[in-house]
């Protein structure tokens, strides 16, 4: 699985990124992660999952749309996350749940 993480200037993002890679290798899961910016997303190729900052959660829609790919806001601990346990439980609660429902709190 390909999964994008998108933040604002894509810093952020990238430390999501390689934590979540570690703690999916440490599941035995071959995913792989890569960080950057929403135009990143709307541009992006290959990309099975987006998982967009939560500082960008009014723009998940429209990243919804525009790409057709399922896309879920981190929470606002996201970046706290420090091992990405929490991280890829998320996805993996998104990846066996019906794509492209609409997150509610």
């Amino acid at each position: 699985m390909r999964i994008l993480i998108v933040c604002g200037a894509g810093a952020s993002s990238t430390f999501v990124a390689g934590r979540l890679a570690r703690a999916a290798a440490a599941a035995g899961l071959a995913w792989e992660t890569s960080a950057g910016t929403e135009s990143t997303a709307l541009a992006a190729v290959g990309v099975d999952l987006v998982l967009v900052g939560p500082h960008l959660q009014d723009r998940a829609d429209s990243i919804r749309t525009a790409t057709g790919l399922p896309v879920v806001v981190l929470p606002d601990d996201a970046f706290t996350d420090v091992d990405g346990s929490r991280t890829l439980r998320l996805v993996r609660d998104a990846t066996t749940a019906p794509h492209d429902r609409k997150e509610t709190p």
